[in-house]
């Protein structure tokens, strides 16, 4: 076996979600040089497996004053900073009827201890503003809760670090570290597609690896306590409310209701899992997040759902009474100096409202063992919009087609009004960046496969345009369609029900008569396709 190559640069860091992202433009701010290596894709974990919720820090009110105090902070900046991933809606806090009153009374002054503007609003008005609200509201709070794109915001976030200098290396598991003493002195990290190993020479490194912080830690001989929280949320046809709808209660189960572009995102559970891979949502998880939620907006009871997807919360620290909520959303970083270790450090836990925060945190850690002075600049800094990372943005695609030439740009996804244009603009900004572009990484950043039809169409169309129009080898072509036709099936799986089943029934005909696959059921890892990983696809507010 030939020796690996070697790459040298001042900062490594570990997992490509929204903090490790943004980890990496804090840097390349300060003129650090860093490399970013995921494992999978960006957004791969809880960062794309989310309501896309940015925080008013109002849920957090009566029980993590800091965590809600950190929401309301962070999420001012990002909508400064940000605008462009986010749609500011607002929110409602809804109580009905059998809610706890005292909690209601007691909400606007956990709401003013933590800074966060709370207003009452008359529940005749609420339902006059929010049709879909329950006729059994007794009480309704107004916050400045908004809805956020976590794709679009790390995609621009990482194009920003690549302007700078920064590097990204998909598909990259870290397989080990070389210790000397008490200095990391390399880590190693295998391609996922070849399996060719790259030494990686790095003064600081920075695990930032979300749910699998803990493994990352362990495999440099460090010990970090985390407790893992699967979180399971539906997606439905139409959107329901203008505004973020929560039940006006401790958090619990199914108590938001995310407006997500053109649909609802609603969830969500909290389950405690042993490991954070390979979790899928369950039918009986949809069922009490349909029965809970439709307390506050009944037309959930009888709405189409296209899909469901689940993701781990990272959460530091035990759930000693066995309730994963009781464990602070508030974020840890770890300088690892009780573990002998002086350059390698672990941010992890917090939020996606949070993840800037976190990173400024982190980074300011690292400039200081570097000697480094500059300040951070992203509480301030406007994020650079980048035209390739818009088409993640529900409505965009099709307004761009229809200020285009339409014969001459055909329509690949109807349901999404995804062009043809759209799809080559996203694969012609991953070969910019030196990537052999997939199906799967075209769905991530695109709103392909996002519709009522799960990519039953589209992912012919597209990956017969990949053929036709780039270097998209033909014998690729159905493998790629069956990986992500296998992945758009598993996110069907706990909503067939209705009009959605009768899709699935259409998408199974066509795929499976015609092309022979075999589509299997969420769970069953001995039937499963050999598809991408759960967050790929991109399920997260959208």
């Amino acid at each position: 076996m030939s020796s690996p190559s070697t790459l040298a640069t001042q900062v490594l860091i570990i997992g490509g979600g929204v903090t490790g992202t943004a980890l990496a433009r804090d840097l390349a701010l300060r003129g650090v040089d860093c490399v970013l290596v995921e494992k999978d894709d960006v957004n791969a974990g809880a960062s794309g497996r989310n309501h896309g919720l940015l925080h008013s820090g109002a849920r957090y009110v009566a029980h993590d004053r800091d965590a809600a105090t950190e929401c309301r902070v962070e999420g001012a900046i990002l909508k400064r900073t940000a605008a462009q991933a986010i749609q500011d809606t607002g929110g409602y806090f809804v109580a009905v009827q059998g809610d706890d009153e005292r909690y209601v009374a007691d909400f606007p002054s956990y709401c003013e201890a933590s800074g966060i503007h709370a207003r009452a609003v008359d529940v005749a008005t609420a339902r006059a503003m929010e049709p879909a609200l329950s006729d059994r509201t007794i009480a309704v709070f107004e916050v400045p809760d908004a809805s956020i794109d976590p794709f679009r915001l790390s995609l621009e976030t990482l194009a920003h670090a690549r302007s700078l200098g920064g590097r990204l290396m998909r598909r990259a598991r870290v397989v080990a570290f070389e210790r000397a003493g008490r200095r990391i002195v390399a880590v190693r990290v295998r391609s996922q597609g070849t399996g060719e190993e790259t030494r990686i020479e790095a003064a600081q490194v920075v695990n930032a690896a979300g749910a699998w912080a803990r493994d990352v830690a362990a495999l440099a001989g460090a010990a970090i306590g985390m407790t893992y929280s699967k979180g399971t949320l539906l997606v439905t046809h139409a959107r329901l409310a203008g505004r973020v709808v929560n039940r006006l209660r401790p958090p619990g189960n199914a108590d938001i209701v995310m407006p997500g572009g053109t649909v609802s995102i609603v969830g969500t559970t909290s389950t405690a899992v042993a490991a954070p891979d390979d979790v899928f949502p369950t039918p009986a998880e949809a069922d009490l997040i349909v029965d809970e939620a439709a307390h506050m907006l009944p037309a959930l009871a009888t709405t189409r759902f296209i899909r469901a997807y689940a993701g781990v919360r990272p959460l530091v620290g035990a759930a000693t009474s066995g309730d994963a909520r009781a464990v602070s959303r508030g974020f840890a970083l770890f300088d690892h100096a009780a573990d002998g270790l002086d350059n390698f450090a672990t941010i992890t836990g917090g939020k996606l409202t949070t993840c800037r925060l976190m990173a400024e945190r982190a980074a300011d850690l690292v400039c200081g063992r570097l000697g480094v002075t500059r300040a951070c600049a992203t509480a301030t800094l406007p994020l650079p919009v980048a035209a390739e990372c818009a088409w993640t943005e529900p409505g965009h695609a099709p307004r761009a087609w229809l200020g285009a030439p339409q014969l001459a740009d055909p329509l690949l996804c109807e349901c999404e009004m995804v062009s043809a244009s759209a799809v080559d603009a996203v694969w012609e900004a991953l070969r910019a960046g030196g990537d052999t572009p997939t199906l799967t990484d075209i769905g991530l950043r695109s709103r392909v496969g996002k519709g009522a039809c799960q990519g039953s169409f589209c992912s012919l169309r597209v990956a017969a345009h990949l053929c036709r129009h780039h270097d998209f080898p033909a014998s690729r072509g159905l493998a790629e369609v069956r990986a992500f036709i296998g992945e758009r099936w598993r996110s069907q799986c706990a909503v067939l029900w209705g009009e959605q089943l009768a899709q699935a029934e259409l998408t199974e005909a066509l795929h499976c008569g015609l092309f022979g696959e075999e589509l299997a059921a969420a769970g069953d890892p001995d039937a499963r396709p050999p598809v991408a990983s759960p967050a790929a696809m991109g399920e997260g507010a959208k």
